[in-house]
C-alpha cells in the first residue's frame, strides 16, 4: 500500500532531544512532514533554561540546533501546551505518529525529616529562576549567609557556583536583569556542597570542577579527612581519565596553605556526608541546621552510614540529587522511574504492547542521565523504530485531517497564540539588541506575555 501524502509526525518538546529526533527523521527515506511543539514561547528547552548563564560554551549547542530549525523543513509551533491546548485525541486526528521529548524538569524527591521547611529548595526551580524561565516567579529568596547544596553532579556545582559568585562577574553573560538584581542582594559568605560518597565517586565534569578554582574572590575549601579511597575508588580512578582528573584537582586543593585562603566568599566541598535531617531550631518554620551522617566506603565504591551525625548551621538548603520526569495526560507512565513507559522508544501499555503511533526520546524516555549530546544516539534508536513501523502503512497512516493547515486552524479557533520560527527570530533579535546596548551578547526577556508580544510583533521597538 502507498499513500499520496507525507506522513505527518508531531514532536512534543522542542529541546535538544526533540530537535535531534526531528532532524534525524527528516533525513530518513520517509516522505515526512514534521511539526515540533513546545509549551514555552521559545525553543531549545534545557539549553536555554537549564544551562547556567556563565557556561556559554555549552549554550553554543543552540547554534547547531538553530541551524536545524532554520532550514525550514521542520515547522516550529511554540506556546502550545500539550494536555491543555492539544490533547492526545487531537494529535491522533492531525498526525500519524507522535514523539514525546518533554524532558525532566522536576526535582527528584529527598525523603528526610524537615525537607518541607521554608528555606529548603529544589535545584531545578532555582536553575529555572536564574535562567529566566517564564513560568517561575521573577524573585528568589536570597537571604541566607550560609547555604548547603546536596549533590555530587554538575547541577550541584552550577547551583553552588551561581550562589557563591559575585554578581558583577556574571554581567558579561546573558543573565536576566531580575536575576542579577536578586543576586546583588544576597548576603552569602559560605556555600557548602555535600556528597554522600567519596571524591572518586563524584560525577563532576573535570572542566566544571576546575572552573571553581578561578572564580574571583571565592576560595574553594576542601577537607583532607574526606579523602578516602577504597579498592573501588582506585579501580574507578584507574579506569576513567575523567575520574582521574577530578580526583587530581580535588587532591591538589588539599595541599594548599590555608593562610592563602583570604577571599570574601568560600565554596566548601564535603565528601562522605549523607543528608540526614533539616532542623528548625527556633520554631519559625525555617531551616536553621542541616544534619549529615558521616559515611564510610565499603570497599567497592559504595558507602554505609556510620551513625556519626554532624550539624551545620545553614539558612538554606538546595537539593541537587537529580531530575524527575512528569506524567503526560493519557500517555503510559512509570511513576517509579519518572519516564514514559517504553521499549527502546516505542511507547508501550501495561501489557508491554506498543501503543501504535506513539514514541518517546530523551530524558522522558530513559531518565535524566547523560550529557546533552547523548540524546542524539537516543533519538536515533527511536527514529529507527518509527521508520520500521512506518513500513506497515495500513496501521500507521491514521491521521484523518493530515493537511498542515488543519492543526494551525484548530489552534487558532481555540485562541492559542502559536509562535512559529519567524516569531522566535523576532525574540532572538530583540534579546540580542538588548544585550548590545549593555555590551553583552544577549539579555533574556523573561515574562511570558512579553515574549509572546515580541514574537507576534505586538510589541515592537517603537511601542
Amino acid at each position: 500500500m502507498s499513500i499520496d501524502r507525507p506522513l505527518r509526525v508531531a514532536v512534543v518538546g522542542a529541546g535538544p532531544a526533540g530537535i535531534y529526533a526531528s532532524d534525524i527523521l527528516s533525513k530518513t527515506d520517509l516522505n515526512v512532514s514534521i511539526d515540533l511543539f513546545d509549551r514555552l514561547p521559545a525553543p531549545f528547552g534545557l539549553v536555554r533554561y537549564g544551562v547556567a548563564p556563565d557556561h556559554p560554551r555549552i549554550k553554543q549547542i543552540i547554534t547547531a540546533l538553530h541551524k536545524v530549525l532554520d532550514r525550514g523543513d521542520i515547522r516550529l509551533l511554540s506556546n502550545v501546551d500539550f494536555g491543555v491546548d492539544l490533547k492526545l485525541e487531537n494529535l491522533r486526528e492531525f498526525y500519524d505518529a507522535v514523539i514525546f521529548s518533554t524532558g525532566a524538569i522536576k526535582d527528584a524527591a529527598l525523603t528526610i525529616p524537615g525537607i518541607e521547611l521554608d528555606g529548603s529548595y529544589g535545584a531545578a526551580d532555582f536553575v529555572s529562576w536564574y535562567d529566566g524561565h517564564p513560568d517561575v516567579p521573577d524573585t528568589w529568596p536570597l537571604n541566607a549567609q550560609s547555604i548547603a547544596v546536596l549533590g555530587a553532579g554538575n547541577v550541584a556545582l552550577d547551583v553552588a557556583r551561581i550562589l557563591s559568585k559575585h554578581p558583577k562577574d556574571l554581567l558579561s553573560t546573558e543573565i536576566p536583569d531580575n536575576v542579577y538584581q536578586g543576586l546583588v542582594q544576597s548576603p552569602v559568605t559560605d556555600v557548602h556542597v555535600f556528597a554522600r560518597r567519596g571524591p572518586a565517586q563524584a560525577k563532576f565534569s573535570p572542566l566544571e570542577l576546575r572552573e571553581l578554582g578561578h572564580i574571583p574572590d571565592v576560595d574553594v575549601v576542601v577537607y583532607p579527612e574526606d579523602f578516602e579511597f577504597d579498592e573501588g575508588s582506585i579501580a574507578a580512578i584507574n579506569s576513567s581519565n575523567q575520574t582521574k582528573q577530578v580526583v587530581k584537582t580535588l587532591t591538589d586543593w588539599t595541599l594548599r596553605d590555608p593562610s592563602t585562603l583570604t577571599a570574601s566568599r568560600r565554596l566548601h566541598l564535603h565528601f562522605l556526608h549523607a543528608p540526614h535531617e533539616l532542623v528548625d531550631t527556633d520554631g519559625d518554620g525555617r531551616v536553621d541546621v542541616l544534619r549529615t551522617e558521616r559515611t564510610a566506603l565499603n570497599g567497592d565504591g559504595t558507602v554505609s552510614g556510620t551513625g556519626k551525625i554532624q550539624e551545620w548551621p545553614v539558612q538554606a538548603v538546595y537539593r541537587a540529587i537529580g531530575y524527575f520526569g512528569s506524567a503526560l495526560p493519557e500517555v503510559p507512565y512509570d511513576d517509579v522511574r519518572g519516564v514514559i513507559t517504553n521499549a527502546e522508544g516505542r511507547v508501550v501499555d501495561i501489557n508491554g504492547d506498543h501503543v501504535a503511533g506513539l514514541y518517546c526520546t530523551g530524558w522522558i524516555k530513559r531518565g535524566p542521565v547523560g550529557l546533552i549530546g547523548h540524546t542524539k544516539s537516543d533519538a536515533s534508536e527511536t527514529i529507527r523504530h518509527l521508520v520500521e513501523d512506518a513500513a506497515d502503512l495500513d496501521s500507521f497512516a491514521t491521521a484523518t485531517r493530515p493537511d498542515p493547515s488543519d492543526i494551525t486552524d484548530f489552534l487558532a479557533e481555540r485562541g492559542v497564540d502559536v509562535i512559529e520560527w519567524s516569531g522566535w527570530k523576532l525574540l532572538d533579535a530583540w534579546e540580542q539588541a538588548l544585550g548590545e546596548k549593555a555590551g553583552r551578547e544577549r539579555i533574556k526577556v523573561v515574562p511570558r506575555a512579553e515574549q509572546i508580544g515580541i514574537s507576534l510583533a505586538r510589541i515592537t521597538a517603537d511601542s
